[in-house]
């Protein structure tokens, strides 16, 4: 139980902490000047707050469970870069796919950092368990 509260809190603090300088930078450059005109005005924190918690379970699961299995922290962030690609990816293209005002570079971007932001906080939850709860010898 240990080596998951480990993981599930270095997993949130990374991906918290990345996230929020990368929200303050794309909101203003990225996201404002082409999807402005659908942005709403406040962050609805009810549903920021579910996305959270949401993902980083998924990055324990998805990526971080594999790092600790396999025992290195490239699978944890390789399958952290393809869970990023693959969750941005989702909501990016459909977003292009049906709304007027969304733009391929929009898209690029954001694929690109979920890809890294999710390998990033994969690799470091999963250096955090390895490294302060590892597993026990096999008998």
């Amino acid at each position: 139980m240990l080596k998951w509260i480990i993981a599930y809190g270095v997993a949130a603090a990374s991906f918290l902490a990345l996230d929020a300088l990368w929200l303050r930078w794309a909101s203003v450059n990225l996201y404002k000047p082409v999807i402005g005109e659908i942005m709403a005005s406040e962050v609805n924190f009810g549903a920021a707050a579910a996305f959270y918690l949401i993902y980083i379970a998924g990055i324990c699961w998805f990526a971080v469970r594999p790092g600790i299995e396999a025992g290195t922290l490239q699978a944890a962030m390789l399958n952290g870069i393809l869970l990023g690609a693959l969750c941005y990816a989702t909501f990016d293209l459909t977003s292009q796919a049906v709304m007027k005002v969304w733009a391929t570079h929009v898209s690029v971007l954001d694929i690109l950092w979920g890809a890294f932001v999710t390998g990033a906080a994969s690799t470091a939850a999963t250096w955090a368990v390895l490294r302060l709860a590892p597993a026990a010898p096999a008998a």
